[in-house]
């Protein structure tokens, strides 16, 4: 019995080489667009704080002469440029030359409001979405679309995933001698070899980078984000966490900066009509957080019932620096939360973000972050390059099926579910594909052969 159990087991196998290609080849298909799409997206995004501080520059150098006004008289000619609209943040200057920054709202849509600190004169207002880098974080991981872009990104990162794992194992060495088309591309042995040492040699340098931006960018996905919601739960991860994931849950954040109760508001939450909710003590709580300085921006918002605390939060991108208070209406802090006082989960996961927007490490990591995006996009094109010139006529040019001589090693099998767990729509999707492949795909004969599912 003994014997026969060892037999069964020494029969079981990981896939061929060929499947595993076919797998790379069909992962590629998938996220290759996508990869493109995101690699240029992000790289731009990046840049996100020296873009932003060259958008701002008019509202940075102004010519100020005088008393500067109180920060309530500031707060309401924003209000006043924004009928209907409450106060969601009040954003400390930059520099004393500085427009003061107001982020008001009305329903789900937040607006930017640039005033003039002495005159109170709005001088720009913004549609928050509207922003530039706004555009391109949805862009980047939306396509614009909402929620629906989001789980389309997050499946095609969860696929290039698979891209990245399963051109290592085609990578991994296997007798041969030298380190040429390992380590580093050979030149002068044709184009065929040239583009195959390229497209090998970028995904080996770039493969860790690669899969830890992917992963980081899991917590914005909207259906992975509700995933890493309920980790938050059964880890007992008390707190709101400091990201959202996709625009429905940025939407409902927006709403729950209404504030309640107040004076000048309706009890839904709405402006009186000719009224203005009154925000009288802003100008203590400002000059309580002023000599703090918290890493920027800064960001000061009203209490959400009347008597409640009003709070104070640096919004930095290295989210390793925010820090976030809670204030009465004196100004005397009432409770401060550090990074380092954060639950270990969203402190592993804001560590992620920070190092994927690129301001973990400052310019270094920008840097680092934007030479991954070269190599992804030259991995995309060499891969694009190797497959037309290798595709036969009138086919995909899928490597061509082989049906399988041994049953799948268990081990194979335990992380092929291990990816389909941490990566519930690959799982379902695999699903998907191979169901249509089943009892569709290998029905027709002409897609049969197109896509190469002919035994061979």
């Amino acid at each position: 019995m003994l014997m026969q159990t060892q037999t069964a087991h020494s029969a079981r196998a990981w896939p061929s080489h060929r499947t595993i290609w076919r797998w790379h080849f069909y992962a590629g298909l998938i996220a290759i667009p996508f990869i493109l799409w995101l690699a240029t997206t992000g790289a731009i995004y990046l840049f996100r704080p020296q873009i932003e501080a060259w958008l701002d520059r008019p509202y940075d150098h102004l010519e100020l002469t005088g008393a500067r006004a109180s920060v309530e008289a500031q707060v309401l000619a924003a209000l006043k440029a924004i009928p209907g609209a409450n106060l969601h943040f009040y954003q400390l200057s930059t520099t004393p030359q500085s427009a003061v920054q107001i982020i008001v709202g009305r329903g789900a849509a937040e607006y930017r409001v640039y005033v003039h600190p002495q005159t109170t004169r709005v001088l720009r207002i913004v549609n928050e979405d509207s922003r530039p880098m706004t555009v391109v974080f949805h862009l980047h991981g939306e396509l614009l679309m909402g929620d629906r872009g989001s789980r389309i990104v997050e499946l095609a990162a969860s696929w290039a995933i698979v891209m990245i794992a399963s051109g290592l194992f085609l990578w991994w060495p296997r007798g041969g001698k030298g380190l040429g088309g390992i380590l580093y591309p050979r030149f002068q042995q044709g184009q065929r070899i040239f583009w195959r040492d390229l497209h090998a040699v970028t995904g080996v340098w770039v493969s860790g980078l690669a899969i830890f931006l992917l992963l980081t960018g899991l917590p914005w996905a909207s259906n992975w984000g509700k995933y890493l919601a309920e980790i938050r739960s059964l880890t007992h991860t008390s707190g709101n966490p400091d990201w959202t994931s996709g625009s429905d849950a940025e939407a409902a954040a927006r709403l729950a900066r209404v504030p309640m109760n107040m004076p000048g508001m309706h009890s839904h939450g709405g402006a009186v009509a000719g009224a203005v909710p009154s925000y009288a003590g802003i100008d203590r709580i400002v000059a309580a957080v002023t000599p703090l300085h918290l890493a920027w921006p800064t960001l000061v918002a009203p209490p959400l019932v009347s008597g409640g605390p009003w709070t104070a939060k640096s919004d930095a991108q290295n989210r390793t620096l925010r820090t976030s208070l809670q204030l009465d209406s004196s100004g005397a802090i009432i409770r401060r939360e550090d990074f380092a006082q954060q639950q270990w989960v969203d402190r592993l996961v804001e560590t992620g973000v920070a190092a994927h927007e690129g301001q973990l490490f400052g310019l270094a990591n920008q840097m680092l972050g934007l030479f991954t995006a070269i190599c992804l996009i030259t991995l995309s094109v060499s891969a694009v390059v190797l497959w037309w010139r290798r595709r036969p006529p009138k086919v995909l040019g899928a490597p061509v099926y082989l049906a399988p001589e041994k049953p799948l090693a268990f081990s194979f099998v335990l992380v092929l579910v291990l990816f389909c767990v941490y990566l519930p729509l690959l799982g379902v999707s695999i699903l998907v594909v191979k169901l249509a492949e089943l009892f569709v795909l290998r029905n027709i004969s002409a897609t049969r052969k197109w896509l190469g599912l002919t035994s061979a």
